[in-house]
């Protein structure tokens, strides 16, 4: 197989609890990941002669992360599977970068399934899952690509059964957030605790109040001190009637969940006069 596309789809974190430090440098969480239909798609070529992976993209604002987690998706698989083939991956990125929508670790997760499947080297999601834990703490979740309750660094999944067909606003800032600066300012600041329990019960459930009272995240408030338009964005969706509102990940995007399209619609045309603003759904 000489060419092969896969769609790279971005995640929101419906609920995410910071539970400590851990003396690696990481921390253990508690969090709700859903996958959502806004999505990269990559195109792989396998290239002959050639010493080195490479990536493109279209966006020639991204060219610095030339060397990024996708072609050290492909040197993690060629380390495990000992293969010598390179490729040339082709990146049309739709997903915003420093977002809280794990854009990289969702191209270095259909990296892996990508290269899995032109090289026919018969990996297990499981394997791959194994191999993903050293990329990046987000990246097993996007082999799994199915709505799942994260604990530890991201890597001890176990699937939510979401009973609602929720239709998704995505809403960022210009400005995005690093995800180590997000968690070193956390860390110096008292955290509020997000019962991750109860978001799921009411996921499972289909009751969006308790999701709308329960819906939190642990990292906003250091989100919100480097980029304050978190939680004027925030502000602006519920002002417009709108419930079930947070921020994904370490920022800066901010969400909104409802099973109404029509409202959301409305929500985004006032959103994208200021701000970048798509209207997708969560994937089940």
């Amino acid at each position: 197989m000489k060419n092969y596309s896969i769609k790279s789809f971005a995640k929101i974190n419906i609920g995410l609890n910071v539970v400590e430090a851990r003396e690696d440098g990481y921390h253990d969480l508690d969090m709700v990941m859903v996958p959502i239909q806004l999505h990269d798609n990559l195109l792989f070529k396998e290239i002959k002669n050639k010493p080195d992976n490479y990536v493109t993209m279209d966006d020639y604002s991204l060219m610095v992360f030339k060397h990024n987690l996708a072609t050290f998706a492909i040197d993690s698989l060629a380390a495990k599977y000992k293969f010598q083939n390179k490729f040339r991956i082709m990146i049309h990125k739709v997903i915003p970068i420093k977002a809280g929508l794990g854009g990289g670790s969702s191209n270095a997760a259909a990296t892996l399934n990508a290269v899995n499947t032109m090289l026919k080297l018969g990996a297990t999601d499981e394997e791959l899952i194994e191999i993903a834990k050293n990329i990046g703490a987000d990246v097993p979740f996007f082999i799994k690509n199915k709505p799942m309750r994260c604990r530890g660094v991201g890597e001890i999944m176990e699937p939510v059964n979401i009973k609602n067909n929720y239709y998704c606003l995505i809403v960022k800032p210009k400005e995005g957030c690093s995800t180590k600066e997000v968690f070193e300012l956390s860390d110096s600041h008292l955290r509020k605790h997000v019962n991750v329990d109860n978001v799921v019960k009411a996921l499972e459930e289909g009751d969006d109040e308790l999701l709308a009272s329960e819906l939190d995240n642990s990292l906003e408030d250091a989100a919100t001190q480097l980029v304050p338009e978190i939680a004027i964005i925030k502000k602006e969706l519920k002002d417009l009637g709108l419930k079930i509102v947070s921020m994904s990940g370490s920022g800066s995007t901010v969400f909104a969940l409802s099973t109404n399209k029509k409202e959301l619609k409305k929500a985004a045309s006032i959103m994208e006069q200021h701000y970048f603003t798509e209207l997708t759904k969560v994937l089940k």
